[in-house]
């Protein structure tokens, strides 16, 4: 983890290393952590120090608290039905829902999921297509079962 190598060698080539692997230039951290791309080429060429405002935000960024997480992008009333956890294999995987009532709210809080450090999203098939080109997470859609279908049914006939 980039937050515990910090400690063990000099900031500037913790920082370096963790770009590396992460594949993430200096341009993208800068934006990630809100800070000027000056400064963060500053401090890997060893020209300056760091403030602990500025590791802290670059920590922050390269390791977000909630990193791991499984987005929904559902309609309030979807999400209310489902805890936010969910044990698989023995790991609890904690969801966090992305209420969304049209194409531009799923679109937005795909993008806004991935940036808070989401590992996946499952959403609706219809929106999966679209959401796949945008982020670089995997997508998921949720599949109705037929039941749910018969119930529509039955309840758009009694109205009908």
């Amino acid at each position: 983890m980039f937050s515990q190598a910090v400690f063990r060698q000099d900031f500037s080539v913790a920082l370096e290393q963790e770009l590396a692997r992460k594949n993430i230039t200096i341009r993208e951290l800068a934006e990630l952590a809100g800070i000027p791309p000056a400064t963060i080429y500053k401090i890997t060429s060893g020209r300056r120090d760091p403030r602990f405002s500025t590791v802290k935000a670059i920590v922050g960024a390269l390791e977000p608290q909630n990193e791991g997480f499984i987005g929904v992008i559902a309609a309030k009333f979807l999400l209310d039905e489902f805890g936010k956890t969910y044990t698989f294999a023995g790991r609890e995987i904690h969801i966090r829902g992305y209420a969304a009532h049209t194409m531009d709210e799923c679109i937005i809080a795909a993008v806004r999921a991935e940036k808070e450090g989401a590992a996946g999203i499952i959403c609706a098939p219809i929106l999966s297509s679209i959401i796949e080109r945008i982020v670089d997470i995997p997508v998921v859609i949720v599949k109705p079962k037929n039941e749910t279908f018969y119930e529509a049914f039955e309840t758009i006939a009694r109205r009908v």
